[in-house]
C-alpha cells in the first residue's frame, strides 16, 4: 500500500496512540448530564471546548498528529461500534476483569443485522477535522474484531458466521469510506482480540469458547484485511495491538512469537504501534517476520500507566536492539497505549501525561534527528 507525499511521514517518528486523560470540567459536566442538570447540547459544547484546548496542547508539545483525545467516549470500543445499525451498548453482569481491578460492567449486543447507514461518531471526526489546522487529524476506531470478539447476540439474527462476517466486513467498508469522504487521511485501528493468542492462558481461554486458536487468527486476519481493502490510496492505516488499559492495569500478557508471522508478514496495514513498555510484551525477535520495507513499526517503548520518566538511554538502547530485526528508517516511537481508554484513565496527573508526550518527542528527535 503506498500513500501519497502528505502523509508519508505518518506514522511519525514521535507519534501516541490517541486518548488523553479527561479533563475534570468534563468529568464534572458528564455527570450534571446523567443527572439532568445540563443538556446534551450545553455537554457537548462543553466537549468542544475541551478538544479544542487538547488539539492545543499537542501542537504546543510538538506533535505532528493530533487526536480528539477520545474526550467524547466513555470506553474506547463500545462506543463507536454501537454506532452501527444492529448494534446497542448494553450493561451486564459482569465487567472484564483485570489485574486487581475490575471495569464496569458494560457491553454490545448485536439484536438485527449489522450494517452502515450513518454514525453519529462522523460528527466527532469532522470537528477534530475542522480545528487541526497545519498538524494531521488522526481518528482512531476499534478494529472490526472487537465486535466479533466482544458481542453478545440475539438467537436467529445470524445463522451462520459467513453472513455475520460479511456484514460486519461490509459496515466497516462503508465507515471507512464515510470517514475518509469527510477528510480522514489517517485512521488507527485498537484492538485488543489479538492478546488472547499471546499467551497460553489467552488460547486456552478461546478453547474453552469453543474456538481454535490458529482458525481464530486467520479469521482476524481476514476480517481485518477485507475491512480496509477497498482503502483509497491515500489514507494511511494503522493498527494499535494491545494487552488491556485501564486505570494503569491490564488484562493478559505474552509476547509476539505465536503469531508473529501472521501480524508482521499477514496484515495489510501500514504500520503497527505494539505495546514494549515492559517484560510482558517480550522481546523484539517476532520483529524478523516484518517482510515489507513500507511497514512502519511504532515501538511502544514509553508507558503511559504511571508518571516516572523512563531512562531516555535505555529507550535509545531498545530502539538500537529493535533495529536489529527493522530498519531503523521503518520505526517510530510512541506510548505503549493511550493515557485514558476509558473515561477513568490511567493513574498519573496531566502534567505527568505532557511529560510523557515530550518525553518522547525529544528521544524521536536525537535518534532519528
Amino acid at each position: 500500500m503506498t500513500t501519497t507525499n502528505t502523509l508519508k511521514k505518518a506514522p511519525f517518528k514521535a507519534d501516541h496512540v490517541g486518548s488523553f486523560l479527561r479533563p475534570e470540567r468534563l468529568k464534572k459536566a458528564r455527570l450534571q448530564k446523567e443527572n439532568g442538570e445540563i443538556t446534551a447540547e450545553e455537554l457537548r459544547k462543553i466537549e468542544d471546548e475541551e478538544i479544542i484546548r487538547l488539539v492545543e496542547s499537542q501542537k504546543e508539545a510538538g506533535l505532528k498528529v493530533v487526536t480528539d483525545g477520545e474526550l467524547r467516549r466513555k470506553l474506547w470500543h463500545f462506543d463507536f461500534l454501537s454506532g452501527f445499525d444492529g448494534v446497542e451498548y448494553i450493561e451486564t453482569e459482569v465487567g472484564v476483569e483485570f489485574k486487581g481491578v475490575k471495569r464496569k460492567a458494560s457491553g454490545i449486543h448485536v439484536n438485527d443485522k449489522i450494517k452502515f447507514s450513518t454514525h453519529y461518531m462522523i460528527e466527532d471526526f469532522k470537528f477534530l477535522h475542522s480545528i487541526a489546522g497545519d498538524a494531521v487529524a488522526k481518528f482512531a476506531i476499534p478494529s472490526p474484531n472487537m465486535l466479533l470478539h466482544r458481542a453478545t447476540f440475539e438467537d436467529g439474527v445470524y445463522t451462520n458466521n459467513e453472513e455475520l462476517v460479511n456484514d460486519l466486513i461490509t459496515a466497516y467498508q462503508d465507515v471507512i469510506q464515510a470517514l475518509y469522504d469527510e477528510g480522514c487521511r489517517y485512521l488507527q485501528l485498537d484492538d485488543t482480540s489479538w492478546a488472547a493468542f499471546l499467551s497460553e492462558e489467552g488460547r486456552e481461554s478461546l478453547k474453552e469458547r469453543g474456538l481454535d486458536p490458529e482458525t481464530t487468527v486467520q479469521l482476524n486476519a481476514r476480517i481485518l484485511n477485507e475491512s480496509i481493502s477497498k482503502r483509497p490510496d491515500d489514507l494511511l492505516v494503522t493498527m494499535h495491538i494491545c494487552r488491556g488499559n485501564f486505570r494503569s492495569t491490564y488484562f493478559s500478557s505474552g509476547g509476539y512469537e505465536e503469531v508473529s508471522e501472521t501480524i508482521f508478514g499477514g496484515l495489510d496495514v501500514d504500520g503497527l504501534f505494539l505495546e514494549f513498555d515492559d517484560e510482558r510484551s517480550g522481546g523484539f525477535e517476532p520483529l524478523r517476520h516484518v517482510n515489507r520495507p513500507d511497514l512502519s513499526i511504532v515501538l511502544g517503548l514509553i508507558t503511559s500507566k504511571y508518571g516516572e520518566l523512563e531512562s531516555p538511554e535505555s529507550i535509545k538502547e531498545r530502539i538500537a536492539e529493535a533495529a536489529k530485526y527493522v530498519p531503523l528508517e521503518q520505526l517510530c516511537l510512541s506510548p505503549q497505549c493511550g493515557f485514558a481508554s476509558t473515561e477513568e484513565g490511567n493513574l498519573l496527573t496531566e502534567e505527568q501525561q505532557w511529560e510523557k508526550v515530550r518525553h518522547v518527542i525529544s528521544i524521536a528527535e536525537d535518534v532519528w534527528q
